[in-house]
């Protein structure tokens, strides 16, 4: 159990010094830089060297340590509590930030700014991993280290198939953050960790169940055993399609392609009245009437 003491310590390090980054970029940064640049690194950083460090356990835990997958669900678990409650509203995840492109929520320049800041995040959390884990400081990492050149790929059923895993995971990730993407943080950072933990624990033996581009190019792309276009098809392609179904799904249309509902009837969501308005104007006095009765209304500005 000292193995897992060090990477639960390392855990909170780890947050500790993203939250620092953030608490620090939030107040010499303007809100602008802050919001798509700083925010964004701090966060995929923070994600990306927990994942590893996380699936490092994983991969060594079960007979290295003498822990079962239950321990794991429950770190996993644990651990997106603590991204969702402290991301600051960041995404970390390429896929989620072309979700608020699409939907008409961030424009192209803010868009690009946060899929750098996420390459970057990722980039630097792989390397002070990579760092972290050279200390040796458990069996573990020294297990790790010796096993590091010889990875193999976490593609662990057909190309369409874990195209396919990658692609649903993603699709339930997104439909649950669109449809709680307005509720108060105490319910939604709860749910989307509860569902994390779902989706790891159902699609992980078949593709490591990552649904995130950035996090997937850190942790396996390097690895033998798949082609890199293999990689792409299924760790890139997968998520795209996946949350742009969830899209279609939940809205109806994807409105910065198109604005025409292909799916639902807009009469529930934007239902007006068919009521015959006639503006009638007396002296210096304004009066609305619908079909000849008096309604009072708020002036337009």
């Amino acid at each position: 159990m000292a193995g897992l003491n060090v990477s639960i310590a390392f855990f909170f390090l780890v947050v500790g010094v993203c939250q620092a980054l953030r608490w620090l970029s939030k107040r010499l940064l303007s809100p602008g830089a802050y919001g798509c640049l700083a925010r964004e690194l701090a966060g995929s950083l923070q994600l990306c060297t927990s994942c590893l460090e996380l699936r490092m356990l994983v991969d060594i835990g079960p007979w290295g340590g003498g822990f079962g997958p239950d321990m794991v669900l429950t770190l996993v678990f644990l651990l997106f509590m603590v991204h969702g409650a402290s991301f600051d509203g960041a995404s970390a995840n390429p896929t989620t930030s072309l979700q608020e492109f699409l939907l008409l929520e961030s424009n192209l320049a803010a868009t690009a700014a946060k899929l750098l800041a996420q390459g970057a995040g990722t980039g630097t959390g792989w390397a002070v991993t990579k760092l972290y884990w050279s200390w040796e400081l458990t069996h573990f990492h020294l297990i790790q280290n010796l096993i590091a050149s010889e990875c193999s790929s976490s593609i662990h059923t057909s190309l369409y198939h874990a195209a396919f895993v990658e692609g649903t995971c993603s699709f339930l990730f997104h439909l649950v953050l669109l449809k709680l993407r307005q509720s108060h943080p105490m319910y939604r950072v709860p749910a989307l960790a509860a569902t994390v933990t779902f989706l790891t624990y159902t699609a992980g033996p078949f593709t490591g169940a990552f649904f995130n581009p950035a996090l997937a190019t850190a942790a396996t792309f390097y690895c033998l055993g798949s082609s890199f276009w293999d990689y792409v098809q299924v760790y890139w392609l997968g998520p795209l399609a996946g949350m742009l179904a969830a899209l279609l799904v939940y809205q109806g249309n994807i409105p910065r392609l198109f604005q025409k509902n292909l799916l639902y009837s807009q009469r529930s969501k934007y239902k007006i009245p068919k009521a015959r308005v006639v503006m009638h104007v007396e002296g210096d006095e304004s009066r609305w009437k619908r079909k000849g009765e008096k309604s009072n209304s708020e002036p337009c500005a």
